[in-house]
């Protein structure tokens, strides 16, 4: 039996390389899955490292025309993880200029369980439209990996390639199984 289904979005940032981390964890603990990623996050990716564990080929770009099926479940629960300074303002805004960024917009407002793991910059994250995105994301019931209360600060400005592989895939995740199995946010806080 499994949990459900678990939609990632990967965006460009380094992160992104060890994304298969957290499909691993997650298949680990019964969910499938499937990752999206943004036109640039492709460079970023393995895309067949992933196609493999998933069993799903990774999707960039739309449907190509006369498939007259969705070619992965329905969605329980979404991840957009590292998501950038760009990808974080532009969910917050509803602007859907491309596959991943459709895909989030719709299952945000299907109320989808949903966390953000922003990787960015301290200087970024002081500015204001990344700060109001921020807050209008949790303002929609989306949970935004970034605080002290989340152990997960943005990092000084060139330092992100030390910050890799502290990245909090499995916190992401046990915030968004918590969110699909009901269980209140603050209890699916890191601790």
């Amino acid at each position: 039996m499994t949990r459900g289904h678990l939609q990632i979005v990967a965006c460009a940032a380094g992160p992104a390389a060890d994304v298969t981390r957290l499909v691993t964890t997650a298949i680990q603990q019964s969910w499938t899955t499937a990752v999206t990623a943004t036109p640039s996050a492709l460079d970023f990716i393995d895309a067949e490292a992933i196609e493999r564990l998933t069993g799903h080929p990774v999707r960039s770009n739309y449907q190509s025309a006369g498939r007259t099926h969705r070619s992965l479940p329905v969605v329980d629960a979404l991840i957009i993880a590292p998501a950038t300074y760009n990808s974080v303002n532009k969910i917050a805004l509803g602007i859907a200029d491309n596959y991943a960024l459709t895909t989030v917009a719709e299952l945000i407002g299907r109320q989808v369980p949903t966390v953000v793991v922003p990787f960015v910059n301290a200087a970024l994250a002081a500015r204001a439209p990344f700060q109001r995105a921020v807050a209008n994301l949790r303002d929609e019931r989306v949970r935004v990996f970034l605080g002290t209360d989340d152990g997960w600060e943005p990092h000084p400005a060139g330092s992100g390639g030390s910050r890799q592989k502290a990245f909090p895939w499995t916190a992401a995740l046990d915030a968004v199984t918590g969110m699909a199995s009901g269980v209140p946010a603050s209890s699916a806080d890191p601790g």
